[in-house]
């Protein structure tokens, strides 16, 4: 096979259609939007230092979809300063045609159901379910509802009857018991909805009888899940029949066969075993197998109904499983798999992928390819490629012509020549283990000219940090810092290394943090006196965490909407007890604060801000949950009471974290102003501790 570069006519066509405001379909842009001038997409000049928004701006396009005959492309593009909207582009005469749901509202997970019908989900307020709509292309201008007023995932499109696909429906309000969900078979094929009418305000008593009624019009047939699986979910096999659902109970989670209309529990230990998605065979799974002494856990086949593990699709040599699976699209076939070790990795299982990945590789070289989708015919594929300096670039590839040619960049403004390489770090923690850190230093830094550091502590806890861009990164190294980014115990992919029980030891992760700097510190090549620690949620619980435990290490600390005492939170939820799965299993693996106070104590930051030396920045979502800015709030007065020098931000409109972007500029700014205070040069120099 011999592919070979054609002319980049449809992506110029293309994207200058799209016009200033991302896309020419745009209903409006808002006035933040100007101010922050999200108009241009070119990079700023290369002698201008590149504007903070450039890095936290949302990208122009994401998650391109092919449809199964590969005519037409779908795509989320932003709308106005942060929205996103739906944009169709018909490949072969470069029309463009979308939807805008208008207002705050969010269009996500787009679905082909077929070669010219969609369906997609919206929310409100970044987050806030509305519904499932569907819409076909020629006519994407009355899209229609089939679903209100309910929270929808989707489970499985059946390849044999597209029009009907399976929905998740996570509510109460659909005639089902509060303690589980249901999966529907939407009938899609009918216009029984309303066209959506956005922009009015206010929701009647007739709009939510309206929506009920419209519900249950598409819903043809419906089947509740097992108790438990209202805020858990469902597997469907490659066929689109459902087949599992999952539920959870007083933080435990447990699996169940659908037979006939009923659910079995399955005999499978889900605290050992990790579900990533259907087989080739009915009743068949792919799993990350149990743990091995001494090696990494494995991707695996294993039969639902009894429990027992077959064939080894993947076993890494240092990393466990932490990726998900590719299925071809004519088959339905499991041929691949997408994975995260100490880089992101792709693994066949097909000799014609592997031979088409070589391909690939070899015409993007030094990035990392992946393929996204293709036709159900295998000629034309969607590629993306990407690397630590360059956000993803999609390309489609044209086996049968053999041509090739670039789509879109979804960050056309970032320059890769100006951004900087993320590095990997191996450290030791105290107990002996060997874990990454990614290391991305400014442009100059050396051991003769040290850079000052900001340690980066990701969210979690049972998250990790991947090398690639990242654009909080690159924004700290562009205003002069080195970054470090610690993957500390309970990351995916470490997990064979450390008990079970180190996944919920907080005080043992916030050593990690700290071997992992005293590393970094060690090999000369940033300033051991201008230190920083930064994080969002759990990440701002290790910041703080950091403060107290080390206060001679660090210079200062940034916290985002954080928590600092989990007694408190366990207390402040007590509501959540019943009907949140997750803050069931944190309590679970937590433990009983009655019990063991002596734990709770000792990650509980805000109980020791006596010992905090060096000036915190907090911030946080006005519109949070309560318990959430409770726990803020708390810090702030803690600060206050121990005189300890603080600057505090809250945003008013957010539903959860910070995340409309005016925001988070004014929270980025903030945070600019703050470390270019606090890690100014001193002479002498800090010694290290």
């Amino acid at each position: 096979m011999i592919l070979t570069p054609t002319s980049m006519r449809f992506s110029e066509n293309f994207f200058l259609a799209c016009g200033s405001a991302a896309v020419a379909l745009m209903l409006s842009t808002a006035a933040s939007a100007e101010k922050l001038d999200l108009s241009r997409e070119a990079p700023v000049p290369a002698g201008e230092q590149i504007p903070l928004v450039d890095f936290i701006r949302p990208n122009l396009l994401q998650e391109p979809k092919l449809n199964p005959s590969g005519t037409h492309i779908a795509a989320l593009v932003t709308s106005g300063a942060d929205r996103h909207a739906l944009l169709v582009a018909d490949l072969k005469t470069n029309k463009l045609e979308g939807y805008d749901a208008g207002g705050e509202n969010d269009i996500y997970d787009v679905t082909w159901l077929n070669d010219k019908r969609l369906i997609f989900s919206v929310t409100t307020r970044k987050g806030r379910p509305f519904g499932l709509l569907a819409g076909d292309i020629g006519d994407l201008r009355s899209c229609f509802a089939l679903l209100q007023d309910v929270q929808t995932s989707i489970v499985a499109v059946p390849p044999k009857n597209r029009l009907r696909p399976l929905v998740g429906l996570h509510s109460g309000g659909l005639n089902t018991s509060m303690d589980a969900g249901m999966v529907a078979t939407i009938n899609t094929d009918i216009r029984m909805g309303t066209i959506i009418n956005f922009a009015k305000e206010g929701v009647t008593d007739s709009d939510v009888a309206e929506a009920k009624e419209n519900n249950d019009r598409h819903i043809v047939d419906r089947i509740e899940g097992p108790k438990g699986t209202f805020d858990t979910g469902f597997l469907a096999n490659k066929e689109g029949q459902l087949e599992y659902g999952f539920t959870a109970t007083d933080g435990l989670y447990t699996m169940h066969r659908l037979v006939g209309n009923g659910w079995e529990k399955c005999p499978v230990d889900l605290e050992e075993i990790d579900v990533v998605g259907s087989g080739n065979d009915r009743g068949q799974l792919v799993v990350a197998g149990p743990r091995q002494e001494g090696k990494p856990r494995a991707l695996q086949f294993m039969d639902g109904a009894t429990g027992k593990l077959g064939d080894v699709l993947l076993q890494d040599t240092a990393y466990d499983f932490n990726g998900w699976l590719y299925r071809d699209p004519a088959s339905r076939d499991v041929v691949g798999a997408m994975y995260e070790r100490n880089g992101p990795r792709s693994a066949w299982f097909n000799e014609s992928y592997r031979a088409l990945q070589k391909v690939l590789d070899g015409f993007f070289p030094g990035l990392v390819v992946r393929i996204i989708g293709s036709d159900e015919g295998g000629k034309l594929f969607l590629v993306a490629t990407f690397s630590d300096r360059q956000p993803p670039v999609y390309n489609w590839v044209d086996l049968e012509k053999h041509t090739v040619g670039l789509f879109k960049k979804s960050r056309p403004w970032i320059d890769p020549a100006r951004m900087q390489g993320m590095n990997v770090m191996k450290f030791k923690t105290r107990d002996g283990r060997q874990l990454d850190a990614y290391v991305t230093l400014p442009a100059g830094a050396s051991k003769k000219n040290p850079p000052p550091l900001v340690v980066l502590a990701h969210a979690g806890p049972l998250a990790r940090d991947n090398w690639g861009f990242n654009g909080q990164v690159q924004f700290l190294a562009s205003r002069g810092y080195a970054v470090l980014q610690p993957n500390y115990r309970g990351s995916p992919g470490y997990g064979w290394m450390f008990p079970k029980t180190d996944e919920w030891e907080f005080r043992k992760m916030s050593d990690d943090v700290t071997d992992a700097v005293k590393t970094l510190i060690a090999a000369g090549v940033v300033d051991a006196g201008r230190v920083a620690i930064m994080g969002t949620a759990f990440g701002g619980y290790l910041a703080v965490s950091g403060v107290v435990n080390e206060p001679a290490l660090y210079r200062c600390a940034v916290t985002v909407s954080g928590t600092f005492d989990w007694e408190q939170l366990i207390n402040d939820n007590k509501i959540n007890k019943y009907n949140i799965p997750t803050f069931q299993r944190m309590v679970l693996k937590l433990g009983d604060p009655k019990k063991d106070p002596q734990r709770f104590e000792s990650i509980a930051p805000v109980r020791h801000v006596d010992q905090v030396r060096v000036p915190v920045f907090v911030a946080y979502g006005g519109d949070n949950a309560v318990a959430e800015i409770s726990q803020s709030k708390r810090l702030i007065s803690e600060l206050e009471r121990h005189n300890v020098p603080h600057e505090s931000l809250v945003v008013g409109n957010d539903w959860h974290g910070i995340a409309h972007l005016d925001n988070q500029v004014e929270l980025y700014s903030r945070i600019e102003a703050f470390l270019a205070k606090n890690l100014a040069s001193r002479s002498p120099s800090t010694a290290a501790p």
